[in-house]
């Protein structure tokens, strides 16, 4: 288990386990370097003896059971396309992770060692069209480490998408409260932020986006120009991601306590982190009023509506 304690809350950096894929090229091998949050990782193990899956996609190399958990196992190298060398100087590890409530196992063929990033030097991924596996979404951000080396944040989320193991909670059985107002939401994911307005526009709310922490700044910044001291009266909630490139949710949310205009607008957190360590960061040490797991919708209309609820009667008293 990974020392969680080691990044301060609001210090907008990251740790990432740098790990490596290498691919077989016509004359040589070539490494990629690449990085998933610690917070997602519960620990690397050896590879064990997996049971096959009949009729799953060809990158599941099978199941195993940790400790009275059924685990699935994919190969990262196959997911990505990635043509693997025969070499037997491979460390093969499998890295166990856990995110939106979901154990899943990725085998890599090195992991090399614990980084700390500072969101700030993590740019989106943006590759063009015809960047062969990488155009699929399957990366989140770069960032460039010594000798000028690039290393890629795997977008293990869409893993799980693709193979169905996590569909998204969008019933809800219980007729909704309305509000009037309007909610910030920030959220690097396109597909996260559509989700999240939706569900806000569904409580009465008008939505203003951002893409992180830096572009929510800027938007409250606006926002305050045109409300002036009224600000808190219009803008009744932010619903946050919590890992953006540029800044972090937690990050954001510190820099909200320490201005005067913001500090009293109510902050949610809403992030595929799902460890318990990360909701009692958020909620305690960050200042969040709530912290959800993606997505439940159940979850997100019942803790979003407790959250307007008892900000609107302090308004009232």
């Amino acid at each position: 288990m990974f020392d969680e304690n080691i990044v301060k809350t609001g210090s907008n950096e990251m740790e990432l386990v740098d790990f490596r894929i290498f691919k077989q090229g016509q004359d040589k091998i070539y490494e990629g370097i690449y990085g998933v949050n610690v917070s997602k990782v519960r620990e690397i193990i050896k590879i064990p003896t997996l049971t096959e899956l009949p009729g799953v996609p060809e990158y599941i190399e099978g199941i195993f059971d940790l400790r009275g958990i059924v685990i699935p196992v994919v190969n990262l190298a196959k997911w990505m396309q990635i043509t693997e060398p025969e070499s037997t100087l491979l460390k093969p590890r499998v890295i166990i992770t856990e995110f939106s409530n979901i154990l899943i196992g990725f085998i890599v063929h090195e992991a090399k060692r614990i980084r700390r990033i500072n969101w700030r030097d993590i740019e989106p991924a943006s590759f063009s069209a015809g960047s062969g596996a990488l155009d699929k979404g399957k990366i989140t951000g770069v960032t460039r480490i010594e000798n000028d080396e690039v290393l890629l944040i795997l977008d293990l989320e869409s893993v799980i998408e693709e193979l169905g193991i996590y569909a998204p909670k969008t019933d809800v059985d219980y007729k909704l409260e309305k509000f009037s107002g309007t909610a910030l939401i920030l959220d690097d994911s396109l597909t996260a932020r559509k989700r999240v307005k939706d569900m806000m526009q569904q409580l009465g709310l008008q939505v203003v986006e951002a893409k992180d922490g830096v572009e929510g700044l800027n938007k409250l910044e606006e926002l305050s120009q045109v409300y002036g001291e009224n600000l808190c009266n219009i803008l009744k909630i932010i619903i946050s991601d919590v890992e953006m490139p540029q800044m972090d949710g937690f990050h954001f949310a510190a820099r909200l306590k320490d201005d005067v205009r913001f500090k009293d607008i109510p902050i949610v957190f809403n992030s595929s982190l799902s460890n318990e360590f990360m909701n009692e960061k958020g909620v305690q040490e960050a200042g969040g009023e709530g912290y959800l797991v993606k997505f439940n919708a159940s979850d997100f209309f019942s803790e979003v509506t407790k959250v307007l609820k008892r900000h609107q009667s302090q308004e009232q008293g």
